[in-house]
């Protein structure tokens, strides 16, 4: 498996979204690796999204939004859940994807059926935030040997998006058990 590098990540969001299905995250943490299929997935593609964080403009929180591409963007929501996106597109539109279930690959089990499950099997936390995704920490493999089925869905909780609540930016694996949410929204 190749490791993916800043290259990749300067997709636009839409097709890093799909692209990142089926890809192995990779979590070194406390002398032990863990390795995980990206199964679901959503774009948020810039400041006009009203779904994303950059559509408020740059402010401290949003930042690393803004580039350069292949930056993990880590916050919490809610007091409790930390979310991990990766920063996507070129430097200055605010793009990234949200990472919202995976499988775990080898000997360790976890259920990692939505975003905030992921982060905290993974001991991903805001202390990751602006994270180069081409380090040692937490890096992206290829995975050539596998085909994920790929759905395109709205995306999940973004009501208060107006026009944009209806857009067509959660990817996911079909053949995945470990999808958060299974029907299309």
């Amino acid at each position: 498996m190749k490791k993916l590098g800043h290259a990749f990540f300067r997709q636009d969001a839409i097709r890093l979204a799909r692209g990142l299905i089926g890809t192995v995250l990779v979590r070194r943490v406390g002398g032990k690796e863990y390795r995980a299929r990206i199964v679901e997935t959503e774009a948020y593609v810039g400041t006009h999204d009203l779904a994303s964080h950059s559509s408020k403009g740059r402010t401290k929180r949003t930042e690393v939004m803004f580039g350069p591409a292949g930056r993990a963007y880590v916050y919490l929501i809610y007091g409790m859940y930390e979310m991990f996106n990766i920063v996507a597109g070129r430097k200055g539109t605010g793009q990234a994807v949200l990472i919202r279930a995976a499988e775990p690959l080898g000997d360790w089990k976890a259920n990692l059926s939505g975003p905030g499950k992921l982060t905290r099997a993974l001991g991903i936390t805001s202390s990751a935030n602006g994270l180069d995704l081409s380090g040692s920490s937490i890096f992206l493999l290829h995975d050539p040997g596998y085909r994920p089925r790929i759905r395109r869905t709205r995306r999940v909780g973004v009501d208060y998006a107006k026009e944009w609540k209806d857009a067509l930016l959660r990817f996911f694996d079909d053949k995945s058990t470990s999808v958060s949410k299974r029907r299309a929204v």
